[in-house]
């Protein structure tokens, strides 16, 4: 029986970007992520250099919610686009290994 993939619901240009950058903004994470890395310094300074201007998109981001009036993020829309997105096993390679 095959599992279908869940499915990424209607966002707002805003709430994808908010996502877009959040998922990204954890992958920066998971590969400075001493427990999880290759070893490799030059890597990890890539992946830090990256993450300043990943928050700063986020920040933009969320900013455009704000100036749009959504005065309230829909958690429950924005999981279901986090676990369409595999973000799941993504936020697992921030932590460290059992």
């Amino acid at each position: 029986m095959s599992r279908e993939a869940p499915r990424v619901p209607a966002l707002t240009d805003a709430e994808c970007s908010f996502i877009d950058h959040y998922l990204a903004l954890v992958d920066l994470v998971a590969r400075i992520n001493p427990a999880r890395s290759g070893g490799h310094t030059y890597a990890c300074l890539r992946a830090a250099q990256a993450l300043a201007g990943e928050a700063k998109a986020l920040l933009a981001a969320v900013e455009l919610m704000w100036e749009r009036g959504e005065r309230e993020i829909h958690v429950g829309t924005l999981t279901q686009a986090l676990r369409a997105l595999d973000g799941e096993r993504r936020a697992g390679r921030v932590t460290l290994p059992p």
